[in-house]
């Protein structure tokens, strides 16, 4: 009984740690495709005003946190398009704007 306790926690352990991890490169291939054509996506793009604000300013921010980030890209929102995200798309796109923290 123990041998299946320790077996079942090991397991949702690991699936758990799979889907906690984010994929940055994944999510600044989202950025490239949903968000650039509004957001200076990358460390080095210019925009000529700060609305909507670049990639770079949001990673800034000092309560900057990625999963509540995650969670606010999942819920459609009247300034930006719905976008349809996946739960791990919305989190590698926030994994990505937080890789921009300096």
């Amino acid at each position: 009984m123990i041998r299946i306790f320790v077996a079942t926690a090991a397991l949702l352990s690991l699936q758990m740690h799979g889907t906690l991890a984010a994929d940055a490169a994944q999510g600044e291939q989202l950025a490239q495709r949903w968000c650039a054509s509004c957001h200076a996506v990358t460390a080095d793009a210019r925009q000529a005003t700060d609305i909507p604000p670049p990639f770079t300013a949001i990673a800034q921010r000092p309560d900057f946190n990625a999963a509540r980030l995650a969670y606010f890209l999942l819920n459609p929102h009247p300034i930006m398009p719905n976008m349809g995200l996946s739960r791990t798309e919305a989190t590698d796109l926030a994994a990505y704007i937080a890789s921009l923290r300096k």
